[in-house]
């Protein structure tokens, strides 16, 4: 068999001093965050089939957004979309004013 990416390898001494091969897994990369790219904190780092095996409560974390977006990131969408409600508040007053006078 070829050393793929797929197919790691590692020699172990056993403690009968015989040397056998142990099957490596692939390293998972873990989640990250969809806006800015950092890693996800609170989850485990798996391979896509064992996050499968997950109850639904150890693959994202308790928060809007767990699981997809990154604490800050989703700070800082719920701030835009304040102040863009805000925005228009303040442009129906000033409409109001306008009409009025």
């Amino acid at each position: 068999r070829y050393n793929t990416k797929s197919n790691k390898r590692r020699t172990l001494r056993t403690p009968g001093g015989k040397l056998t091969f142990h099957v490596l897994k692939k390293k998972a990369k873990g989640p990250h965050c969809g806006d800015c790219g950092k890693a996800l904190i609170g989850l485990p780092r798996l391979r896509p089939v064992e996050y499968r095996r997950l109850k639904k409560r150890e693959r994202h974390v308790n928060r809007a957004y767990g699981g997809s977006r990154c604490a800050g990131c989703v700070r800082s969408r719920v701030v835009r979309a304040f102040l863009i409600e805000e925005q228009k508040c303040v442009k129906q007053v000033l409409a109001e004013k306008m009409s009025q006078t």
